[in-house]
């Protein structure tokens, strides 16, 4: 956990080889929502592009989602994530903490079809979406760890 404050900016992160999902939180740190979906191209500016939000919002913490396989191991495709979301937090400055995101791109789904959006044609949308939903989960597993501490 961050600290033991109320209220964090976090920028949530649902990283994939082709794309990354952003979403951020509100200064309350109750409610995540999608910002945008960052398409990966260098490492550098993959970094720059990420740096002007992590500024604009006044990020303290990144927080991403890591795909454990359905027995709750970690594979190749969570090495990769935990690669990549390592160096950009080193070169942010940041500090990285990791929220379980099995099903979180089938959940974003579900929800982009409950607001009439088609999926297959919206693949960013639910990067987006997915990044939301980590995030959110990890607010609200660290408001639980504040209540119960």
């Amino acid at each position: 956990m961050a600290d033991g404050k109320l209220w964090i900016s976090a920028l949530g992160l649902d990283i994939g080889l082709k794309r990354v999902g952003i979403a951020g939180c509100d200064r309350t740190g109750l409610i995540a929502t999608g910002i945008t979906t960052l398409k990966r191209s260098s490492f550098d500016r993959d970094v720059a592009f990420l740096r002007a939000i992590v500024h604009d919002r006044e990020v303290e913490i990144l927080v991403a989602g890591l795909p454990y396989s359905l027995d709750g191991s970690l594979g190749a495709q969570a090495r990769q994530v935990q690669k990549y979301a390592s160096r950009v937090a080193v070169a942010l400055s940041l500090p990285l903490e990791y929220a379980d995101e099995r099903l979180t791109s089938v959940a974003a789904e579900e929800l982009l079809q409950a607001e009439g959006i088609s999926p297959s044609r919206n693949k960013g949308a639910i990067d987006k979406k997915a990044a939301a939903i980590i995030l959110q989960q990890w607010l609200d597993d660290r408001r639980q760890k504040l209540v119960d501490s």
